[in-house]
């Protein structure tokens, strides 16, 4: 059946229809038991039109938009399938920031990352996927498994069948001996600062995290990273607060609480990770 009314589309999910969700046109409702019979019909009509689909697991109909040479990327399309509020409010940002640490890594920089509270926990998240496997496998070059052999042939090869591929990145939030250091000795809203400037090099990037947009330690790092001739992203709420001013690209999820803001920074970060993991690594 056809839902015409928001009142048609919640009896449809109470009786235990399923969404089909299409980029044509609107929105349809059916029962499982006529979902495969209404999708070869969909995807019929698709094929004619130069429309690829998909079905994922949960049996929602998803369609593709496509022109020759240049696929859809299906990481951020199931990113706003789950979040569609994403796509408009920050969706060119997110492409921007992909395409600034896949230019970084491909000149040999790394990314480093600063955050407060539940924002540094997401800095040690963003670092647990970029420097290992996260949907995929990551075997090490085999020049490198051989200069193992060569170095201790009974060990090499549990070695190398271990280790994957990095995409270097450095969470500042970690180091406890430094900041309480340097937050004693010298200025505790610099400690993010002061590793910017050690560990920053010229093209890599520094990824700072505040839902507020406003945290001090934060600001200051990103000052002195563009100082340093590093590339700036944020991430942030809808108001972009004042790292809006000091970040190359700035994500704002429309969100105002933190909570909020911080449940999509999560999904936003893991597809820029799946990205970056299927560019280096995905042949």
């Amino acid at each position: 059946m056809r839902a015409s009314t928001p009142d048609d589309y919640a009896s449809g999910l109470a009786f235990g229809c399923h969404p089909v969700h299409t980029k044509l046109a609107t929105q349809a409702f059916v029962s499982f038991a006529a979902f495969q019979d209404i999708n070869m019909l969909i995807t019929s009509e698709l094929a004619d039109k130069g429309i690829l689909h998909e079905i994922d697991q949960m049996g929602v109909y998803v369609a593709q938009e496509w022109s020759e040479g240049e696929p859809v990327n299906s990481t951020l399309d199931k990113l706003y399938v789950k979040y569609p509020e994403l796509q408009e409010a920050c969706g060119e940002a997110i492409v921007q920031a992909f395409d600034m640490l896949r230019q970084s890594y491909r000149q040999g920089g790394k990314t480093l990352l600063c955050g407060n509270g539940g924002s540094a926990a997401d800095c040690e998240h963003i670092v647990g996927e970029l420097m290992k496997g996260f949907l995929l496998r990551r075997p090490i070059p085999a020049d490198f498994r051989a200069k193992l052999g060569k170095i201790d042939g009974e060990s090499a090869d549990y070695i190398a069948d271990s280790l994957q591929g990095a995409l270097p990145a450095i969470s500042l939030v970690s180091h406890t001996a430094l900041s309480t250091a340097f937050a004693n000795d010298m200025a505790p809203d610099l400690v993010f600062a002061q590793q910017v400037y050690g560990y920053g090099k010229p093209g890599d990037v520094l990824i700072g995290i505040s839902t507020s947009g406003n945290s001090s330690n934060v600001l200051h790092a990103l000052r002195v990273a563009k100082a340093a001739d590093l590339r700036t992203i944020g991430l942030t709420g809808s108001s972009g607060g004042r790292m809006k001013e000091l970040c190359d690209v700035t994500i704002c999820v429309p969100y105002e609480q933190t909570p909020d803001i911080q449940e999509r920074h999560l999904p936003i970060y893991h597809a820029l990770c799946i990205l970056l993991e299927k560019e280096f690594f995905g042949s």
